[in-house]
């Protein structure tokens, strides 16, 4: 599209603390550079807007994230172009009367659901957030639609809201977050509405001594990059179409600047997909025995464990243990001890930028030799030329 040659003054109305507005964002700058239309953005310098300033901006145009009320309220009737960007609705009564740009909440709920059910499991569960003040509409779209999807392939319908978790109730709500999990069947998915919700499981999980993805796989929705760092079971995650919403939400607006046609009905954008990590790296296993020690070599294999520790964990024979190996999973103990080794330490070279010395030795390798020795047999690369191409991917 062609632009007028005049200066737009465009105010994005995010708080990009967050990584669903971050990515908004983001996408946004990419229409710019796509389209290089000559719009001069207004962000807060902290890039969080501040609302009370809302009525006195002199600008020509807005992109704002209408999953806050109060925004919405503020904005009702502002006498300017303006795109809206939040969560869909199943009631389309809900949907502002103009341009909107909506992550898809169904699509993401169903993603994880089919993600969970492809990997064999029967059992499903969700952990949503509590909606008594109706503010979080997103969280009371995905938890209806989890309900819909049970009803949809006759599964049993659990929930858990939880409590919202402060410094003061952490203690007392992980206890029943506990409490709940533990009242699931073994070898429940468990969906949660954010990644941010599905920390608390992981965390309840450990503190419980609950193995995942052996006995509960967990799923998240965000892939929100710093919660990977925060627990040591790495988390699958829906990603959502974020750059997308504000691609298109930008491309929005600058066809109502242009007096261009533009729909009020709202623009979908669904789930990219999941980022597959070890909280959903299930196996179908059945025997109690091979899933105890499933458990403990996902834990401690970095920390170059043996197979006579998992013997003496389980206080079990070799013989007997070897035999459930090969019935359960046709491998070695020893061959799963190299292979939890190996998958961490292509998990670090591809989504880290730890030195391959420290990877090594954080992946229980006696030496930066035999690691480079053993990755090339099994690769076909060296570790170093293996980063490169992932990160040149």
């Amino acid at each position: 599209m062609q632009h007028t040659g005049k200066f737009y003054r465009i105010a994005l109305l995010f708080n990009a603390n967050k990584v669903y507005d971050r990515q908004v964002v983001a996408g946004v700058g990419q229409y710019l550079q796509a389209s290089q239309c000559t719009w001069d953005i207004f962000m807060e310098d902290d890039f969080v807007y501040h609302k009370e300033t809302i009525q006195r901006l002199s600008i020509d145009g807005i992109i704002a994230d209408f999953d806050d009320p109060e925004t919405a309220e503020l904005l009702k009737n502002i006498d300017v172009p303006l795109v809206a960007v939040g969560g869909s609705y199943q009631n389309p009564d809900f949907y502002p009367h103009f341009p909107y740009v909506a992550t898809d909440n169904y699509a993401l709920i169903e993603t994880a659901f089919l993600h969970l059910k492809q990997k064999g499991l029967n059992h499903f569960a969700f952990y949503g957030l509590p909606t008594e003040n109706q503010q979080k509409h997103w969280a009371i779209e995905r938890e209806n639609a989890f309900i819909h999807l049970m009803q949809k392939y006759a599964y049993p319908i659990r929930l858990y809201q939880g409590e919202q978790t402060n410094s003061q109730n952490w203690r007392t709500a992980q206890e029943k977050l506990i409490q709940w999990i533990q009242s699931l069947p073994q070898h429940t998915g468990i969906i949660a509405v954010t990644d941010a919700r599905a920390r608390h499981l992981l965390q309840a999980c450990e503190t419980a001594r609950m193995a995942v993805p052996d006995q509960y796989c967990v799923i998240g929705i965000d892939n929100e990059e710093i919660i990977q760092y925060l627990s040591r079971i790495s988390l699958s995650s829906v990603s959502q179409g974020t750059k997308q919403i504000g691609y298109q939400a930008a491309k929005l607006l600058h066809h109502q600047l242009n007096h261009l046609p533009v729909s009020n009905k709202p623009l979908l954008i669904p789930p990219l997909g999941v980022e597959e990590r070890n909280s959903t790296d299930y196996l179908s296993l059945c025997d109690p025995l091979v899933i105890q020690a499933m458990h403990y070599i996902r834990q401690r294999a970095c920390q170059g464990i043996k197979v006579e520790q998992v013997l003496d964990h389980l206080r079990i024979s070799r013989s007997n243990l070897e035999l459930r190996f090969k019935a359960e999973m046709n491998k070695t103990i020893h061959q799963i001890i190299h292979q939890e080794k190996m998958k961490r330490a292509i998990h670090l070279l591809r989504f880290s930028d730890i030195a391959i010395t420290e990877i090594a030795e954080v992946c229980g390798y006696p030496s930066l030799q035999y690691f480079y020795s053993v990755f090339k047999k099994e690769q076909g690369n060296t570790p170093k030329a293996f980063r490169a191409y992932w990160q040149n991917k």
